[in-house]
């Protein structure tokens, strides 16, 4: 039997288009290795680069998203509160970009890590946290420049953390006083849509 002409059109796509996304962290090692290893864990079925761009401090991460975000649909920048001089003005930075959305800890990123043993809204430096972090199961020798596989070692305790942190942040802006805070898990919830196909509705 022939095929008309009609028969040769192609049918509508049923999923969107898959995001391209790039994601820049502070760190080279420690946060960097635990995003790459958390999006193999909700499986992303997307282009997600996860890079270290060589520069530390808040500002000159936004400015290296500003200046790649062409090539992507969305752009996260992972950094610290810490000490930075500039910090302000990085957040500023990347509220004026449509793209590009801030993932900000207070004081710093370890303060997600802690949140998998239990609540806490106990102020801290980077200092005082490193040493609560490092009086927790399995982190006596933990490193903010290791690259241990720390996701896998807290993967059990994921959902504890996934919980922990909105109560954190919306305490956080309750109060006005966001140390301590994290936003890492809106990145991860991200991670997990980006998981499953979106379909065209």
């Amino acid at each position: 039997m022939s095929r008309n002409a009609a028969s040769f059109n192609r049918s509508k796509p049923r999923f969107k288009p898959q995001p391209t996304v790039l994601v820049i962290c502070e760190d080279s090692k420690s946060g960097k290795c635990y995003l790459e290893d958390a999006s193999g864990y909700f499986r992303v079925k997307v282009q997600v680069e996860i890079c270290h761009c060589g520069k530390t401090d808040p500002l000159s991460i936004v400015n290296e998203a500003i200046g790649r975000k062409g090539k992507f649909d969305r752009v996260f920048c992972v950094i610290d509160r810490d000490t930075h001089a500039n910090f302000e003005k990085a957040l500023d930075a990347a509220k004026s970009q449509a793209k590009i959305e801030a993932i900000v800890s207070y004081p710093c990123f370890e303060f997600w890590l802690l949140l998998h043993f239990g609540y806490s809204r106990k102020p801290h430096s980077p200092d005082s946290l490193l040493k609560d972090l490092r009086a927790c199961p399995d982190f006596l020798d933990y490193d903010k420049g290791s690259d241990r596989n720390i996701f896998r070692s807290l993967e059990s305790r994921l959902p504890e953390a996934r919980h922990f942190a909105p109560k954190a942040l919306t305490e956080a802006l309750d109060s006005g006083e966001m140390n301590p805070s994290t936003r890492l898990h809106e990145l991860l919830a991200y991670f997990e849509e980006l998981s499953q196909p979106q379909k065209i509705r």
